[in-house]
């Protein structure tokens, strides 16, 4: 851990408390035009991930940096996955789209997120997660309405979650400053 990233994992009771948090949630609940499921994405060692293999689950995904303020999220994102691993499958995307806050290469990544966080959920391939021509297709899945029913809420800063249900529908946007820990993330989940 540099030691930037110390001062941050310090800080960050601070960072939370003054943090917005904000939710949005899906008006109708109906099924996507593009199908989640049909969706893939290179996972950190290189591999395809097939986002079929996740039916029947309840879906987080995040973006995510090392050098954010946020990065403690990582382990109550660690938490969240080992209570409800039965049928949630959190999906960490990291990027470098705020500020240069992942500037490490997809090993790097993979290291810092499992010595320092205990991460043991999917991780992908460091990616472009705003809109933008590069962005990664789950990522223009999750912030066009075109595509998943009715979300154009890209996000707004590392660590923003969105959540899909067991029928592959987009039902929530969570702000970065939202902890995963937060009863409305564990309410949706349950519902």
């Amino acid at each position: 851990m540099t030691t930037k990233q110390k001062i941050i994992k310090t800080l960050y009771p601070v960072i939370q408390l003054f943090s917005s948090k904000k939710n949005i949630e899906s008006p109708n609940r109906k099924q996507p035009l593009q199908s989640f499921y049909d969706l893939r994405a290179i996972a950190n060692d290189g591999g395809v991930f097939d986002f079929s293999v996740l039916k029947n689950k309840k879906v987080l995904l995040v973006n995510t940096a090392s050098d954010c303020g946020y990065t403690p999220q990582y382990k109550a994102l660690q938490s969240l996955y080992n209570q409800y691993k039965n049928k949630l499958v959190i999906i960490a995307f990291p990027a470098n789209d705020f500020k240069e806050q992942e500037k490490a290469d997809d090993a790097t990544i993979a290291s810092f997120c499992e010595k320092n966080y205990g991460v043991s959920f999917p991780l992908m391939k460091k990616s472009v997660v705003i809109s933008s021509p590069q962005q990664n297709e789950v990522f223009q899945w999750l912030t066009r309405k075109d595509k998943n029913g009715w979300n154009d809420k890209a996000p707004e800063w590392n660590f923003s979650k969105y959540l899909v249900n067991e029928k592959g529908e987009l039902t929530h946007y969570f702000s970065p400053g939202m902890s995963p820990s937060d009863n409305k993330i564990r309410q949706a989940i349950d519902q």
